[in-house]
């Protein structure tokens, strides 16, 4: 049975399309069967991985809606062992749509429970919200990492989003963890990066991966590539650092 990551946190900009992609990758690298879900209506992950973007292509938004399941609509990425189930601006409207619906926050995780067997991983990049689509992530996953960048107030809304996997853990999914929290946009030259990190560690402790994403061109340029930075460009600094990612997850498993 696969284990089910989601990447949440509900501010943008922290790095946790960037995450996801290339955490799913890295996993992928090391052949593990990985699966990314873009829950995303931005579809940052799918484009991310060189699939196209269109508001009438077939995406999670018709598995929510019970309109496909996850096999009908899961495509084959460049990596042998990463499965991509990609998402479409049509996702902006499953909020709405679904607020009457029966369970509403089990759709995700009865779709997913279908496939789960088959993989190794299953990796959820979260919108950048603690709506509907969140709560149908945090239902599936057995655990969460939170993406945290390295600038001022790096801790603002974390408060809303813990006391949400609070809630969470008390009536929906009692086993929801925190896998770990990964320290984004870190630049060591900048005594700013170095005190955020220590914020951090006061607030986490352990839960803090020892691994840093670094400030990183390579990284900010493979997303317009369609490409993981492991296939954009693997002696990069993005690279290694996520491949330490990979490792400290894989140790976790």
């Amino acid at each position: 049975m696969a284990k089910i990551i989601a990447i949440v946190n509900q501010k943008g900009g922290v790095g946790k399309t960037t995450t996801s992609v290339n955490l799913a990758a890295g996993l992928a690298v090391t052949e593990k069967k990985t699966l990314l879900i873009d829950l995303d209506p931005q579809s940052n992950s799918t484009a991310g991985l060189g699939h196209p973007v269109r508001v009438d292509g077939k995406s999670i938004y018709q598995v929510l809606l019970g309109q496909a399941t996850i096999p009908d609509i899961m495509h084959k990425c460049e990596l042998p062992f990463l499965d991509l189930v990609p998402s479409s601006p049509s996702l902006v409207g499953a909020e709405v749509e679904l607020v009457s619906a029966m369970a509403r926050e089990r759709i995700l995780k009865e779709a997913v429970a279908e496939i789960e067997d088959n993989y190794d991983f299953i990796i959820i990049d979260c919108p950048p919200s603690l709506g509907l689509l969140t709560l149908n992530a945090l239902t599936a996953a057995h655990s969460i990492l939170i993406p945290i960048q390295c600038e001022y107030y790096a801790l603002e809304g974390l408060g809303q989003l813990l006391n949400t996997v609070r809630r969470v853990q008390k009536t929906i999914n009692k086993a929801l963890v925190i896998e770990g929290v990964l320290m984004t946009m870190y630049d060591s030259r900048l005594n700013l990066s170095k005190q955020v990190v220590e914020e951090v560690k006061t607030y986490f402790k352990e839960r803090v991966y020892k691994t840093y994403i670094n400030r990183n061109v390579r990284l900010s340029e493979s997303p317009s590539y369609g490409k993981p930075i492991m296939l954009y460009d693997a002696n990069s600094v993005g690279a290694a650092n996520y491949m330490n990612l990979v490792e400290e997850v894989l140790e976790n498993a």
